[in-house]
C-alpha cells in the first residue's frame, strides 16, 4: 500500500514510535464509508511526504487490538499527528483539507521546528490534564480515602514494574485516579464548547451535570439545531443531492471502486455475493464537526428533528388534495394534476414529484430525474470496451496524456477543475485530424466520447424540451423520412445521443400505435477524419455516413474550365441538408475570427432552411464561451432577421458582394432573449473575465475512462460546456416586449390561467445561495440582463421550497419578492496566453502555502468558481477557523475555573490539618 505500514499490535506500534520522529496514524475500521473514501487521500499524502526514520504513516484498524483505545479514539475516520510520542495535533472526521494541512505541518516538524511552534499545544503529561500538580494533590485525608490512594499507588506502582513502558502503562491504568476526573472535565468542556450556552436533553450524566453547572451554571435552554448550524449547512457534503451516499465494491486486492446501482443490481443478479457491495454516505456537517460518538449521537439527533420540521412544513406548505380517478387517467397521457388546477407538461416525472414541486418548475428544469447520466451500456459502453480490450489501457492512458494535455486530460472535453488554467485552447485530438496512429485512435475513444456524449446528450435533451416533441414526431409519422443529422466535432458521440431522444418519440408514438416496426428513420452523418478512427467507429455506427471534412457549399463553384472542384465535372456536387447540426468544438481551435466566420458559413448552408437546428458547443472557460458567444452575436448581427420580420436592410443599398440577405430564425436555448448577451457585451478576448455563460452535466464514468484519470475507485463525472442552439427559418412573427415579460416573470405565474412561454423565463446562471428563510437567484433575464432574485419563505411557500430545489441552469416561473442589477465581471483588455500561465502558477504557489497542493486537492483558481467542492471546503476551512477561536476562548475560562476548583481543594485540605 505505498508508503503507508498496517499495526496490529503493540510491538509494532512501540518500534515505530522509537524508531520515528513523527507518526501520522490513520485510524479506521472496515466498515467505515469515510474511512474508505479518504482512504486513497492519506495514501498520496504518504507517498508526497513520508521519509524513513523521520516521518512514517501508519493506518490501524480499531477493530484489532487496543491502540485505537489508548488514544481515546472514539470516532472514525481519527487522525493523530505524533512528535516524539506526543499526541500533538488530532483531525476527525473525512476532511481532507484539515487532514492536508496537519501533515503539511508535522513535515515542518522533522525540519527541526518544535511542536508548541508549529502547533501551538502544550503536550500532555500522565493524567492529561495539562496542570502542574501531583496525582495525589487533590486527595481527602479520611481513613476511607487513604486505604483507596493506598490501594491505588501499590497498583500503580505492579503495572509500571510489569511492563515494558512504565509510563504508558501507568498513565492507562485504571489504577490512574486522574484518569475519570480528566474523562468527566473534557466531556464538560467539549460540551460547552460545542453547544454553547444549551444543552441537548441527556446529553450529560448526574456528576457530568454537576460539574457543568460549577463552572458554568445551569444552562439556558434545551439545544436546538439552529444552535449548532444545522440548517445552514443542512447541503453540505454530498457531491450528488438526489443521492444519499455512494456504493462501493471491494475489490481483490482490498480496495474498493465506486459503482452505479443498476450495475450493482445486475451482478447481484448474475450471482454475485451482497457482501462485495458496501453503501458508504459521504461526509456531511456533522462527519466534519463531531469529536465524539456523543456528539454525533446528539447532532443527528438534532438534524433529524430538522428534517423532519423541514418535511412537515413541505407537506403544509402544498396543500394537495387527494387525487381521483380522473387525474390518475390525466397523468398518464403527460398531464397532472396540481393544487387546484390541470397545467400540462411534458416532462417525464413521477406523481410524487409531481405533487411536490410547481409543474412550471418541472417543465423549466435543465436537468432530468435523475441528474446524472448513464451512459448506454449497450449502445456505447460495451462497444468500446470491446475496441480498447485490445490494447493494455496502460498504452492508451499513455496516449491519451499525450494527446490530451498530460496528466488528467485538461484539454479534453472534459477539463478537471484544478487544471483550468493555463488551459484555454481547444480540443487536443479533435476528430477530423487527417491522420491518426492505432493508438491514437483507441485514446480518442477512450479519452473523448464519454465527455462528448454527456454534453451533446445534455444540449439535445434542452433543445427537444424548448421546441417540443412535435417537431421530431411529425417526421416520423406515417413512414416519414425522419431527421437528418450531422455530427461534426464530437467524434460519434453526438449521433448516439440523439438516437436515445428519437428513440423515446418513436416509443411514444409506437404505445399509441401511430408508427410500427423497430427501424426509425432517420440519416446520421459523421466527420471523421483518419481512416483508423473511422474503421473503429463503423464497428458501432451502423447506417452512417462518414465524411473526411465538412462540405464546402461557399466556394464549389465552377472553374474556367467549367468543371467543379468538388465534382471534379460539368455538374455540380448535389448539396446536402441537414435537420440538426452537433457543431462541437469547432470555433475554439481556429485562432482568427474570420476563420470562424467561415466555418459558420458553412454550417449555415448545410442547415435546412425549414426548421433546421444548429447546435454550437465548447469548452467551459472564458476562451470557450466566447467563441460561443462570438457565433452567436455573428447570427445575431449578420444572419438573423429580427424578430418582428422586418428587415433593417434598405433594399436599394443592398449589396450581395459583402452583405448577405437576412433569413428567418430564433435562438432556442440557453438564452430567452435575442438582444446581446449581457456576459459578451463587447465582442472578442478579454482579459480577467469571471462571468461567463456555461452549464454542466454529471455522468457514470465507465471503467476505461476512470483509469485513465487514475481514479478507479471514483466513477462520478462532471463535464461542463458553454452551448447556443439556433433554429433557421422559424420567426415568432411580433417584437417581443422584453421588459414586460421580465416584469411578469417577476410577478410569477404561480396562479397564472395560461400557461407561460417556457422561452420567455429567466434562466438560472449561477448555483443558487441557499440562505436560512431565503433563496438567492442569479437570472439572465428575458431584457438581456444579469439580476439577483430574491425568494424569501415570506414571498410563497411553493416558490421558496421550489426555489431551494432549484438547480443551475433551469428556468424559472415563479418570481421573487426583491431584484437587484448584477454588473457582469467581464474583465478588461485583450487576455494572452502568457499571462494566464503566470496567474496559474501565482494561484499554484498560494494554494501549495494553504496546504492544497497535492494531486488529488482541488488547486485554487482565479476568480468565482462553480465548483461545490472547492466552495465546500472554503466553508470548512472557515468552520474550524471560527471554532477553533472559540475553542481556545473557552479552554482559557476552564483553566482559570479549574484553577480556581484547585485552590479551594487545597485550602481546604489546609484546613482540615
Amino acid at each position: 500500500m505505498g508508503a503507508t505500514q498496517h499495526i496490529d499490535d503493540q510491538v509494532e506500534w512501540d518500534h515505530v514510535l522509537e524508531k520515528t520522529q513523527v507518526v501520522v496514524v490513520d485510524f479506521y475500521a472496515d466498515w467505515c464509508g469515510p474511512c474508505k473514501m479518504i482512504g486513497p487521500h492519506f495514501e498520496r499524502l504518504a507517498d508526497e511526504y513520508a521519509k524513513p526514520k523521520k516521518m512514517a504513516f501508519v493506518k490501524v484498524n480499531t477493530e484489532k487490538g487496543s491502540i485505537g483505545q489508548m488514544y481515546g479514539v472514539r470516532s472514525l475516520p481519527t487522525f493523530k499527528v505524533l512528535h516524539k510520542g506526543i499526541v500533538v495535533e488530532t483531525v476527525t472526521g473525512a476532511n481532507p483539507a484539515a487532514l492536508a494541512g496537519a501533515i503539511v505541518k508535522a513535515s515542518k516538524l522533522v525540519q527541526g521546528g518544535g511542536s508548541a511552534e508549529v502547533f501551538g499545544n502544550r503536550g500532555q503529561t500522565l493524567g492529561g490534564s495539562g496542570s502542574s500538580g501531583s496525582a495525589l494533590s487533590n486527595i481527602n485525608f479520611d481513613p476511607i480515602s487513604i486505604v483507596h490512594h493506598i490501594i491505588t499507588i501499590i497498583g500503580l506502582y505492579l503495572v509500571s514494574f510489569l511492563s515494558s513502558d512504565a509510563y504508558r502503562s501507568a498513565k492507562n491504568s485504571s489504577f490512574n485516579i486522574e484518569n475519570k476526573k480528566s474523562d468527566t472535565r473534557v466531556v464538560v468542556r467539549n460540551a460547552k464548547q460545542r453547544f454553547r450556552d444549551t444543552l441537548p436533553k441527556g446529553y450529560l450524566n448526574e456528576e457530568e451535570y454537576r460539574l457543568y453547572e460549577r463552572l458554568y451554571g445551569p444552562p439556558l435552554r434545551e439545544t436546538t439545531p439552529e444552535d449548532v448550524g444545522i440548517p445552514e449547512h443542512a447541503d453540505m457534503g454530498r457531491a450528488n443531492p438526489d443521492s444519499e451516499g455512494v456504493l462501493l465494491r471491494e475489490l481483490d486486492g482490498g480496495e474498493f471502486e465506486e459503482v452505479n446501482y443498476e450495475l450493482a443490481k445486475q451482478s447481484v443478479e448474475d450471482g454475485e455475493s451482497v457482501d462485495n457491495f458496501v453503501f458508504a454516505k459521504e461526509p456531511g456537517y456533522i462527519d466534519i464537526v463531531a469529536r465524539s460518538d456523543r456528539e454525533r449521537i446528539a447532532l443527528e439527533q438534532l438534524q433529524e428533528d430538522f428534517e423532519s420540521a423541514a418535511r412537515a412544513q413541505e407537506e403544509s406548505a402544498d396543500e394537495l388534495e387527494e387525487p381521483d380517478e380522473a387525474d390518475d387517467r390525466n397523468g398518464t397521457e403527460g398531464e397532472t394534476s396540481w393544487a387546484t388546477g390541470d397545467y400540462p407538461t411534458s416532462q417525464p416525472t413521477s406523481y410524487g414529484e409531481a405533487r411536490r414541486f410547481h409543474p412550471y418548475t418541472l417543465e423549466g428544469r435543465f436537468h432530468d430525474n435523475p441528474v446524472e447520466i448513464l451512459l448506454p451500456q449497450e449502445r456505447l459502453v460495451k462497444p468500446l470496451q470491446s475496441l480498447l480490450g485490445r490494447t493494455h489501457l496502460d498504452h492508451v492512458k499513455a496516449a491519451a496524456e499525450s494527446a490530451f494535455g498530460g496528466r488528467g486530460l485538461p484539454t479534453s472535453p472534459v477539463t478537471p477543475f484544478g487544471l483550468r488554467n493555463g488551459h484555454m485552447g481547444g480540443i487536443g485530438l479533435p476528430p477530423d485530424s487527417r491522420h491518426m496512429t492505432e493508438i491514437e485512435a483507441d485514446a480518442f475513444l477512450a479519452a473523448y466520447v464519454p465527455g462528448a456524449y454527456a454534453s451533446a446528450m445534455s444540449t439535445l435533451r434542452e433543445v427537444r424540451k424548448r421546441i417540443g416533441g412535435d417537431w421530431i414526431q411529425s417526421r416520423l409519422k406515417n413512414n416519414g423520412p425522419g431527421l437528418s443529422v450531422l455530427d461534426a466535432g464530437a467524434g460519434g458521440a453526438g449521433l448516439v445521443a440523439w438516437e436515445q431522444i428519437v428513440q423515446a418519440e418513436w416509443d411514444l408514438l409506437a404505445e399509441k400505435g401511430e408508427v410500427e416496426g423497430d427501424k426509425v428513420p432517420g440519416k446520421k452523418t459523421v466527420v471523421v477524419g483518419s481512416d483508423r478512427l473511422r474503421g473503429r467507429l463503423k464497428t458501432f455506427l451502423d447506417n452512417t455516413t462518414f465524411l473526411p471534412r465538412l462540405p464546402d457549399y461557399m466556394h464549389s463553384g465552377a472553374m474556367k474550365s467549367g468543371q467543379h472542384l468538388d465534382s471534379g465535372g460539368s455538374e455540380p456536387q448535389k448539396r446536402k441538408s441537414y435537420d440538426i447540426i452537433i457543431a462541437s468544438h469547432l470555433f475554439l481551435k481556429e485562432k482568427q475570427d474570420h476563420y470562424r466566420q467561415a466555418v459558420l458559413n458553412n454550417l449555415w448552408t448545410l442547415l435546412n432552411p425549414d426548421g433546421g437546428v444548429l447546435i454550437v458547443m465548447e469548452k467551459a472557460h472564458p476562451r470557450g464561451f466566447e467563441a460561443v458567444a462570438h457565433v452567436r452575436d455573428t447570427l445575431l448581427k449578420q444572419f438573423l432577421l429580427p424578430q418582428s420580420g422586418e428587415n433593417p436592410m434598405n433594399a436599394e443599398n443592398f449589396n450581395p458582394a459583402y452583405q448577405r440577405e437576412l433569413e428567418a430564425g430564433r435562438i432556442l436555448a440557453p438564452c430567452t432573449n435575442h438582444g446581446t448577451c449581457p456576459m459578451y457585451p463587447e465582442p472578442g478576448k478579454s482579459k480577467g473575465r469571471k462571468d461567463y455563460c456555461h452549464f454542466s452535466q454529471r455522468f457514470v464514468r465507465p471503467a476505461f475512462y476512470s483509469k485513465l484519470l487514475g481514479k478507479e475507485a471514483h466513477n462520478q463525472g462532471e463535464v461542463e460546456f458553454s452551448y447556443v442552439a439556433v433554429q433557421k427559418g422559424v420567426q415568432t412573427g411580433e417584437e417581443q416586449e422584453s421588459k414586460k415579460l421580465t416584469e411578469e416573470a417577476f410577478a410569477g405565474y404561480e396562479k397564472a390561467e395560461e400557461q407561460p412561454d417556457m422561452q420567455t423565463l429567466p434562466r438560472i446562471v449561477l448555483p443558487p445561495i441557499k440562505r436560512k428563510g431565503h433563496v438567492t437567484l442569479d437570472t439572465c433575464t428575458p431584457d438581456g440582463r444579469l439580476e439577483r432574485w430574491t425568494v424569501p419563505k415570506s414571498f410563497s411557500k411553493v416558490a421558496y421550497h421550489d426555489a431551494r430545489k432549484s438547480r443551475w441552469g433551469d428556468l424559472w416561473a415563479l418570481g421573487a419578492k426583491t431584484r437587484v442589477p448584477r454588473s457582469a465581471r467581464a474583465g478588461t483588455g485583450v487576455d494572452t496566453d502568457k499571462q494566464r500561465a503566470i496567474e496559474a502558477k501565482k494561484a499554484q504557489r498560494e494554494a501549495a502555502r494553504e496546504g492544497l497542493g497535492t494531486d488529488w486537492q482541488v488547486k485554487s483558481r482565479l476568480g468565482r468558481g462553480n465548483s461545490r467542492t472547492r466552495r465546500q471546503e472554503d466553508l470548512i476551512r472557515q468552520i474550524m477557523e471560527e471554532q477553533h477561536d472559540d475553542d481556545k476562548e473557552i479552554d482559557r475560562e476552564v483553566d482559570e475555573e479549574l484553577a480556581e476548583m484547585d485552590r479551594e481543594a487545597e485550602d481546604e485540605r489546609r484546613s482540615r490539618r
